[in-house]
């Protein structure tokens, strides 16, 4: 077990880290393989200090220069609805699923500048929060996308004191609200379980062949080969728009890195859902490193505009304190 602090720090890392990945992935996203190390190559010129010693919004030579329609340091939809279930379970106390669901349609009707085909679906459906993911997947047969996983790095933060199976639970009953196929629910599972584990000071990597063992079975075989230690991301059969490559690259990214710069740029270089596949890395490696091993230069210019709140506008500093927030009122 680790301290409070280090736990702190390792809290914030992953929310922070998940919406920094997000943000540094954005402009890249459906572009070639390598496309973020040709334009920032490993000796582009970048200033080394530690999260948050620049004042905010304050320039600094930095990759977080935007691009693809995307402001520098804007997150996209995937943390813009972290942020959302953030909100909803502070506000409500713990899980409130038709809460969280009602506060997703608000913002899908207020014309965000991105958001998921299956996940727009599902909320602009008019069917009941709990059905309709349900009637979606009944219909398409196809909702094993990473929408769920995306947002996941807030939620998992509040429910990893809980332990093992409450986070996992949590993690899928989230997940439901917009990804009718257990595929989706599972993957995001493993996300809380492994965030929870790197909060308690534990390897997740480690840890992985146990994790496993508390998949749904009709779905354990499918995750043990994906996130098996030999897995590479060519060897995946989805464009990493799915839950499954999308988790495994991450993990991944994790596995051949020592650091949570090199994690995020593996990740972005593998091209596709380039947003997502970061904000999920940087979720991981921000819970195994820590809110210091996030660069001041990819804090300064992050802001996460929430449409459907006004010109409400989360930055740095309020992410900090949101992840605070959540760890304590997940201790009461």
């Amino acid at each position: 077990m680790i301290g409070d602090t280090e736990r702190a720090a390792r809290a914030v890392g992953t929310v922070v880290g998940s919406a920094v990945g997000d943000a540094l992935g954005a402009p890249f996203e459906f572009g070639a393989a390598g496309a973020f190390s040709v334009k920032y190559p490993v000796e582009y010129p970048v200033e080394k200090s530690p999260a948050g010693s620049n004042p905010p919004g304050e320039p600094t030579s930095s990759e977080m220069r935007g691009g693809g329609g995307w402001d520098p340091g804007e997150a996209t939809d995937d943390t813009q609805m972290a942020v959302l279930v953030a909100d909803s379970l502070l506000e409500r106390g713990g899980l409130d699923p038709a809460d969280i669901f009602e506060r997703f349609q608000r913002w899908a009707r207020s014309d965000p500048k991105d958001i998921g085909l299956q996940t727009e679906s599902v909320l602009t459906s008019g069917d009941p929060w709990d059905s309709a993911a349900g009637l979606h997947f009944w219909i398409t047969g196809h909702a094993a996308g990473n929408g769920s996983l995306m947002r996941a790095a807030t939620s998992a933060i509040y429910f990893a004191s809980a332990g093992r199976e409450a986070t996992m639970a949590a993690a899928r009953r989230i997940a439901a609200l917009t990804h009718g196929d257990r595929a989706a629910w599972e993957g995001t599972a493993v996300f809380h379980e492994l965030v929870r584990l790197a909060l308690d000071g534990e390897d997740p990597l480690i840890a992985l062949p146990d994790v496993i063992t508390y998949i749904h079975p009709d779905h354990r075989d499918r995750y043990a080969a994906i996130l098996a230690p030999d897995w590479h991301p060519r060897m995946a059969t989805e464009f990493n728009g799915a839950v499954w490559p999308c988790l495994a690259s991450a993990v991944w990214a994790l596995r051949t890195t020592t650091d949570y710069e090199s994690a995020l740029r593996a990740a972005i270089d593998l091209g596709g859902d380039t947003d997502t596949v970061a904000a999920v890395t940087g979720g991981l490696a921000g819970a195994v490193y820590g809110r210091e091993a996030i660069p001041a230069r990819w804090t300064d210019a992050l802001h996460v505009p929430v449409p459907g709140w006004g010109e409400r506008v989360v930055r740095y500093p309020e992410l900090v304190e949101m992840a605070m927030r959540l760890l304590a009122a997940a201790a009461q």
